[in-house]
């Protein structure tokens, strides 16, 4: 039964990364109308307003230490949403996502304490200096400093995420998250998008947005899980720059020289490799519980 349906379950998976980096790329559409924080706060408000329909989270007989979680869980969704997009501003979506993937391949490369992580490691090292396509000078230094805030808020956000998974059922602990995170960004998305707000076509464009880059990978991710083992999930979703790449390519007309090309194949082979030792390294540790 499991078997039967993986292949249904790597379909979703890639169909939620294609519809992320559709979202993003219309995103980068309406920097010049609403501005990237404005873009971000478009995001997490629609965002927000979903999950909370959805999940109808009960906010009743919740600890100081559950609400805590939930707004430092907020807090990184709006720092890291941020900072990516502040980023796209900047450079290509491929390359962005690239720099963005080393926060989780950091986390893996920890995870697996093995000596092949040096590899993974060094493998990720090459294909960040790639990246440069033959000179850093080519790529914007301050969206590549917002993408590496992005990836370290990528690990922020995993670990946050896992903590208020613990505390909270099913989409509660995130509905609350997003809408926590909503309303942090407001005072920001209002002060850089001003009275663009006020057009209902970008109004429609940005619910779009948080459709496609927030929910439906959401959902399909969740539907995956419960049929695909969670390492080949993370293998699948190491792809994401390869993805972004391609929609920065059909969407956007942004071209990637070759050096580049190869950089963001080093990183996803760096991702898969790490992936795949600290599972074995998980269970090598599990083996003697049996």
């Amino acid at each position: 039964m499991t078997r039967a349906g993986t292949a249904p379950a790597v379909l979703l998976v890639v169909v939620g990364l294609a519809c992320q980096e559709i979202g993003a790329s219309f995103a980068v559409l309406l920097f010049p109308q609403v501005g990237p924080l404005g873009m971000v706060m478009l995001r997490l408000v629609f965002s927000a307003v979903i999950l909370l329909a959805i999940a109808r989270p009960s906010v009743r007989g919740r600890s100081r230490s559950d609400w805590t979680g939930v707004l430092l869980f907020g807090l990184v969704l709006v720092v890291m949403n941020g900072l990516f997009y502040l980023a796209l501003e900047r450079l290509p979506l491929g390359v962005t996502v690239t720099i963005e993937v080393l926060g989780p391949l950091t986390l893996s490369i920890i995870a697996s304490r093995r000596a092949s992580a040096w590899l993974w490691a060094g493998l990720a090292l090459g294909g960040v200096a790639a990246l440069g396509g033959g000179g850093w000078e080519r790529l914007d230094p301050l969206g590549v400093l917002f993408a590496l805030g992005a990836a370290a808020s990528w690990a922020g956000y995993i670990l946050a995420s896992a903590r208020v998974g613990r505390a909270f059922a099913k989409l509660d602990g995130l509905a609350l998250a997003m809408a926590a995170g909503a309303l942090l960004s407001l005072p920001f998305g209002i002060a850089d998008a001003g009275s663009a707000l006020l057009r209902l076509d970008l109004i429609a464009i940005g619910a779009a947005v948080a459709v496609l880059s927030s929910t439906i990978p959401y959902a399909f991710e969740l539907i995956a899980l419960r049929r695909l083992p969670a390492a080949a999930f993370a293998i699948l979703m190491s792809l994401a720059p390869a993805t972004a790449a391609i929609a920065g390519f059909v969407l956007l007309g942004q071209h990637l020289s070759w050096l580049e090309v190869v950089g963001i194949a080093l990183v996803i082979a760096a991702s898969i490799g790490a992936v795949r030792s600290s599972s074995r390294a998980a269970r090598e540790t599990a083996e003697p519980l049996a």
